[in-house]
């Protein structure tokens, strides 16, 4: 049931979206140029590396002048890449990644390899063991203002009480904070 509500909803938002999207990419091609989109590798379901989808917001060489992390005020971040992130159509894109099975809308926001240092092995194993999501319930809960610790409580809880009534709860929540304070 999960996998065709996902399936339903994100063709559905990329239909709807499509001029936004459109636009976005627009906007970044005249900011910063070429390419559009941004592929990240990220861990996945059981621990498979996948590429996750962006809207590029940061300047073409970013990987190679700075960590895998941004802060406030990254100066690699463009002009247009702020107001993506601030809004979250960067993420948009992932849409794509949730049909092609990679993710989900809701779960564990995907991490990088080099972040699995951060947890133990059993946490981690927890986290990998559902489809990570283009939200999830610390996104829900704190946006980007949260610890290491209370986002670990919160994907930890996402594992055990993962469904479809807490996903649409989840995705209602995410919603509601889409209106305050974005990320980096």
């Amino acid at each position: 049931m999960k996998r065709l509500m996902d399936i339903l909803l994100s063709l559905s938002a990329l239909v709807v979206l499509s001029p936004l999207l459109l636009m976005a990419a627009l906007a970044v091609v005249l900011d910063s140029g070429r390419p559009v989109m941004f592929r990240h590798l990220r861990v996945g379901l059981h621990g498979h590396e996948f590429g996750m989808f962006k809207f590029r917001s940061m300047v073409v060489n970013a990987a190679q002048i700075g960590p895998w992390h941004t802060a406030d005020n990254d100066p690699r971040i463009t002009r247009v890449g702020r107001f993506l992130r601030r809004s979250s159509i960067d993420e948009l894109p992932q849409l794509f990644n949730v049909l092609l099975g990679d993710m989900s809308l809701v779960g564990p926001r995907p991490d990088v390899q080099a972040q699995r240092t951060l947890y133990t092995q059993a946490d981690w194993q927890q986290r990998c063991s559902v489809r990570p999501g283009i939200t999830g319930l610390a996104q829900a809960l704190y946006r980007s203002e949260c610890t290491l610790a209370q986002r670990l409580e919160a994907d930890l809880r996402y594992t055990r009480d993962a469904g479809v009534w807490f996903d649409l709860k989840i995705m209602v929540w995410t919603l509601s904070r889409l209106s305050g304070k974005g990320s980096n």
